[in-house]
């Protein structure tokens, strides 16, 4: 019994090691392609610049956690007290409609 225990542990030790990520495999293709991606997030921030965004993230990007960064844009109508847009009002469902969002009728 001792014997077959000790054998079906040791297929499944086995087992899981054959599963184990491989560390030679070639890992400078997702470098050069995380090099590439910042330069092409750089562009975008440098035409905000224009904008004098507050706070800036290391990557050039504006730092949304800055109240200055942040662009809130106020209900088309009416509001809840929370804040929110009160759709139950023509103007918030049709400024909801403009954006994307299917309007019920």
């Amino acid at each position: 019994m001792k014997k077959i225990v000790c054998i079906l542990l040791s297929i499944l030790i086995m087992g899981t090691a054959s599963f184990a990520q491989d560390k030679t495999a070639k890992k400078p293709a997702k470098k050069e392609a995380a090099k590439a991606a910042p330069a092409q997030k750089a562009a975008p921030a440098k035409e905000s610049a224009d904008k004098k965004p507050g706070k800036m993230k290391k990557d050039g990007t504006p730092d949304m956690r800055a109240k200055e960064n942040k662009t809130a844009k106020p209900a088309a109508g009416p509001t809840k007290k929370d804040g929110t847009p009160d759709m139950r009002y023509k103007a918030n469902k049709d400024a909801a409609a403009k954006k994307g969002a299917p309007a019920k009728k």
